[in-house]
């Protein structure tokens, strides 16, 4: 019992800012003009939203790549229409800049009305949808057209009923997930929290089905791998810059750049483990 105190006690502080500083390489591009009986397999267990504060207007406020740092460590919150809570601690994310950012659906400015939510105030998500059956969750942050896509969680609370919405969405019998199978995937965190087009234009700020709270524990710069983003296709320079951000020895996370782990462990950024 101290203990879960104590990880109540840190959740109830509003953390409106990242604990660790922007990598010097990225500083250039930062810049703009219910609970069920689920396994508690998770370290970070134990969280009540009436024992944590609701992340305000202030946090999601920030530059595209501050922002996309800032999330890691934080907790993702979504109450179904039966009234459970899912709970999952963000622990990979991805930049997308607009504007020049050849990957992203911004480029150029170009805002339709497919891609209106990266537009729109900070804190608001933007859900498209990929291969004409799957969804992928993003957040607009400061900068036209910027937003972060939410690509992996660690599932925290509800993983039973995460389980059988990532069942819902496949054909005939399924293998029972694994907890790191759950969320380790932008497609994956969307099956499993019941996320789809409806939730596109969403203020994470005054939704009552889907907000972000605090998380303890926030990681320092020591502990985040910045890397290349996944799946973009041929983006030129774009394809090579290091605007996906991961938990160094997450196991939530899709997917490991262990080439990239030495590379910022011979500059000092952490020790190779």
């Amino acid at each position: 019992m101290p203990r879960k105190r104590k990880l109540l006690a840190q959740l109830s502080a509003l953390q409106s800012n990242s604990s660790f500083a922007p990598f010097d390489a990225l500083e250039n591009l930062n810049a703009t003009p219910d609970g069920d009986s689920s396994p508690k397999s998770s370290k970070y267990f134990a969280i009540e939203k009436k024992n944590s504060s609701q992340l305000e207007d202030d946090f999601f406020n920030q530059p595209c790549i501050s922002l996309a740092k800032s999330f890691l460590g934080q907790i993702l919150v979504r109450k179904l229409p039966d009234g459970r809570e899912l709970w999952g601690r963000i622990v990979e994310t991805e930049a997308y800049l607009g504007g020049e950012d050849e990957a992203s659906h911004s480029k150029g400015g170009k805002q339709t009305q497919r891609n209106a939510a990266m537009f729109m105030k900070p804190g608001t998500l933007y859900v498209y949808q990929i291969y004409g059956i799957y969804f992928c969750v993003n957040v607009s942050s400061q900068g036209e057209g910027a937003a972060v896509l939410l690509r992996s969680l660690e599932p925290l609370q509800g993983l039973d009923a995460m389980r059988e919405l990532r069942s819902a969405s496949k054909k005939g019998p399924t293998k029972l997930l694994k907890d790191w199978q759950l969320c380790n995937g932008p497609s994956k965190l969307c099956q499993a929290f019941g996320i789809d087009k409806a939730f596109d234009q969403r203020d994470l700020t005054q939704d009552a089905a889907i907000w972000m709270a605090p998380g303890h524990d926030l990681p320092g710069e020591q502990d985040v791998v910045a890397t290349t983003r996944i799946g973009i296709g041929n983006r030129g320079e774009w394809a090579q810059k290091p605007l996906r951000f991961y938990l160094r020895g997450n196991k939530f996370v899709s997917v490991v750049d262990k080439k990239r782990e030495r590379e910022m462990a011979a500059m000092g950024h952490f020790s190779c483990s």
